[in-house]
């Protein structure tokens, strides 16, 4: 590990999105493991969302063996449930999901996506479309496990080839196969003149909506 990477790291907040299912292999369970190693080896603090199961207690247990700092984030219903891990560093208590993922972002200066579900899913997606609409320039990073999300970047780029998405949209995140891969490309980070989503409105966009007759 170069002293560069270890430095640029040090006192970053990422915020990691992953599934809390127990059940999933023992390969993404490794992965989740080895990033919250690097994190805390490297400097960099954990924000997620605050619970100790599956691969979100993976990764928050390898960040607090390894001396790291994690901020839990975490809704009153899902701690009621006692889901949550009640021996972080901080532990914020949101009203509900809207909240929690609000001050995730704003919390990060940095996202990585680990293999998930629909919440993993959902927040990955926001958060890029985030970036998208120009609310932020923060990095995001895929991490794809074993191939976890092949079949996701097959209809992400159908949806250039189709034209719902620009190219450069495919520049907004970054796909990386390893826990090292993925800290280094945000260790490395500089943001893109990304081009916003809307440049010329449509003719349509800005006259009647069709079919308003």
């Amino acid at each position: 590990m170069s002293q560069e990477v270890l430095t640029q790291l040090s006192g970053q907040a990422i915020t990691v999105y992953c599934s809390s299912s127990a059940a999933v292999a023992p390969v993404y369970f490794e992965a989740a493991r080895e990033l919250g190693t690097l994190m805390a080896r490297q400097g960099a603090s954990l924000i997620y969302g605050g619970t100790h199961v599956g691969l979100m207690g993976a990764v928050s247990g390898a960040v607090r063996e390894n001396g790291g700092y994690i901020i839990g984030i975490i809704p009153a219903s899902l701690r009621q449930l006692g889901l949550a891990d009640e021996h972080l560093d901080e532990l914020i208590v949101t009203d509900g999901m809207r909240e929690r993922k609000a001050q995730m972002e704003e919390r990060a200066e940095a996202f990585i996506a680990l293999p998930g579900g629909y919440g993993t899913l959902e927040e990955f997606f926001e958060i890029v479309t985030s970036k998208q609409l120009g609310f932020h320039r923060k990095p995001i990073v895929l991490l794809n496990t074993d191939g976890y999300y092949d079949p996701i970047l097959t209809q992400i780029n159908r949806a250039v080839e189709q034209e719902f998405m620009k190219p450069s949209g495919l520049q907004l995140f970054q796909v990386a196969l390893s826990p090292q891969e993925t800290l280094d490309y945000i260790a490395h980070y500089q943001p893109d003149d990304y081009q916003p989503k809307w440049v010329n409105l449509p003719t349509q966009a800005q006259g009647e909506v069709p079919g308003s007759e």
